[in-house]
């Protein structure tokens, strides 16, 4: 089975209004014998309920609840759990998400790459698409392979909020989140930051392999989403597409060449 002691991890998970998704993920963690360095959940001011649960069951999972007073976006929140952190990798995952059983085995796969490739930031465990450029790699993980130069738009999501490992030092590296501004936004910027100051990673070859995302009808997701209309067969809608990805496309060049370098000369 191999060893499931991470102590050189700190888990990070954010938190809001979902106690239920919360207990669900770190009983799953703990029935899969994960352990971690530390525990850090970030919480964006959930309502009292919500509060009152974790601040109940915070001694059986043992870990560190970091709250704040008033809701300040899911940048704020990761930037303040990232901050507890103390633990030189950080493995960062969204209530939401729950670990499947060959989790373990990969994610310690994972964890020894990132310590022995210096030069890779990130480990990536989930996408709701396979990054558009991929290169063999090691142990079932594809190398991200970004290049300006390649067509269309999808080279640009290297960077994702979804499960992750990475250095704790990443926010000295890439620039804090974005705050006071709407999720997308916020994972947009920490994006193009991620690529503009020269970031590198690889992910797990089958992206829905290590986590599923899971929500119910009482604990539904807190982020919205567009209708999904690229299976349309109505051909206007379809030319409206294709106009919207050609100003995507160009949006993200633009953003990028515009986006500050943060590397010291």
């Amino acid at each position: 089975m191999g060893s499931r002691d991470f102590s050189n991890v700190s888990l990070l998970i954010t938190h809001y209004n979902r106690s239920g998704s919360l207990r669900r993920l770190l009983t799953k963690m703990q029935s899969l014998e994960c352990k971690f360095g530390e525990i850090i959940v970030s919480d964006d001011a959930s309502r009292p309920e919500h509060l009152d649960k974790l601040e109940a069951f915070k001694d059986e999972f043992n870990f560190k609840l970091v709250t704040t007073p008033v809701n300040k976006g899911l940048g704020n929140n990761i930037n303040k759990g990232q901050d507890a952190v103390t633990k030189p990798f950080t493995l960062y995952v969204q209530e939401d998400f729950v670990p499947k059983d060959v989790f373990p085995e990969h994610f310690s796969d994972a964890l020894q790459l990132l310590d022995t490739h210096t030069e890779m930031d990130i480990a990536r465990f989930y996408a709701y698409y396979p990054y558009a450029y991929r290169k063999p790699f090691e142990k079932g993980f594809e190398l991200m392979d970004f290049k300006l130069w390649y067509p269309g738009y999808m080279k640009f999501y290297c960077y994702s909020d979804h499960p992750h490992l990475r250095r704790s030092d990443f926010l000295d590296k890439f620039g804090r989140y974005k705050e006071g501004v709407n999720v997308d936004i916020a994972e947009y910027n920490m994006s193009l930051s991620f690529l503009k100051n020269g970031g590198k990673g690889f992910i797990f070859n089958k992206i829905d392999g290590l986590f599923d995302q899971m929500n119910n009808a009482d604990e539904p997701s807190t982020a919205s989403y567009r209708k999904d209309w690229k299976n349309s067969t109505n051909l206007f809608t379809r030319l409206l597409r294709k106009i919207y990805l050609q100003y995507k496309m160009v949006k993200f060049h633009k953003d990028f060449n515009a986006y500050p370098s943060l590397k010291k000369d």
